[in-house]
């Protein structure tokens, strides 16, 4: 008898990652679910609160999945209800990870995609999962206690955390830095505001970070805290530089103070070495790549 495939069910499955982790999982041979709060036409798709157990329960019971990845998330800082980070991305992630305890069928593997954003912006240099958390926002705090928390199930489920760095690609929302940068480019504006040029990230390509997610479930990194990150940084000044190459239309950037945030980190990186050593070789696109995938989509 030939074994079925193996199901995932992804929360968030309709947001910018949820969307690539559905086509990477698929790619690789697994049965997709996917669990959101709003209404979508999507085949195998739940609607759920994660704040209701009943509902969770009965999501839970009717799709028996084999693996889970938690990516559903309050995920923009900027976000204006600070109890929605806690109500969320904590008792949300509470109440699934109460449900799968007790559900019949218990997965096999757990991911969870916390942050990078726990180091917080005081630690300069490359930072490895050692690197003290110091979190800097509620969105941050709501995902280092999520991390705290999911650690008390780990002696009866299955669990990997991850926390990536930032990361993009086609898709994502122009509220967010890189996607509002190249927006601007594609639009051919004359002019960009933005925060301090001098800050130097790290910038991974969102479809080398879902593969990152699906090779850690595959490797059973159970217990593990591991970053996501390409070991790579680029100033602001340079992306907009990369931009104006990739296109040939030149902008004028105008920093605006509002954007620019007191004691900010110069250059903050991340040390991918435990993800490495748990999956072996992994690529990252080039920076300059992956703003040409998203500057040449429609």
């Amino acid at each position: 008898m030939i074994n079925a495939a193996k199901t995932v069910l992804i929360t968030g499955s309709e947001g910018f990652t949820g969307q690539y982790m559905a086509a990477e999982m698929q790619a690789a041979g697994y049965h997709v679910a996917g669990l959101g709060s709003k209404s979508a036409t999507t085949v195998d798709y739940y609607q759920a609160d994660l704040t209701s157990i009943a509902e969770l329960t009965a999501v839970i019971a009717q799709v028996q999945p084999d693996i889970v990845i938690h990516l559903a998330a309050i995920a923009f800082v900027g976000h204006g209800d600070a109890n929605a980070f806690y109500q969320i991305n904590l008792q949300g992630t509470r109440n699934l990870l109460e449900v799968l305890a007790k559900a019949e069928k218990k997965p096999e593997a757990i991911l969870f995609a916390s942050s990078a954003n726990v180091y917080g912006n005081t630690s300069e240099g490359s930072l490895s999962e050692n690197t003290l958390p110091a979190p800097a926002n509620d969105y941050a705090v709501s995902k280092l206690a999520m991390e705290y928390m999911a650690k008390l199930w780990q002696d009866r489920l299955p669990i990997i955390i991850t926390r990536p760095f930032n990361y993009t690609g086609v898709g994502q929302a122009e509220n967010f830095l890189l996607p509002k940068i190249v927006a601007h480019f594609k639009s051919q504006a004359n002019v960009i505001e933005l925060g301090n040029l001098e800050v130097w990230r790290d910038f991974s390509d969102v479809r080398a970070v879902v593969n990152a997610y699906r090779r850690l479930i595959e490797a059973k990194a159970f217990g593990h805290t591991v970053n996501v990150c390409s070991e790579a940084v680029y100033s602001l000044r340079e992306i907009v530089a990369m931009c104006e190459e990739i296109t040939g239309h030149r902008i004028d950037i105008q920093v605006n103070p509002a954007f620019v945030r007191a004691g900010e980190v110069k250059t903050l990186c991340g040390d991918a070495t435990l993800l490495k050593t748990i999956i072996g070789n992994w690529q990252v696109p080039k920076l300059h790549e992956t703003l040409s995938w998203m500057l040449k989509s429609e």
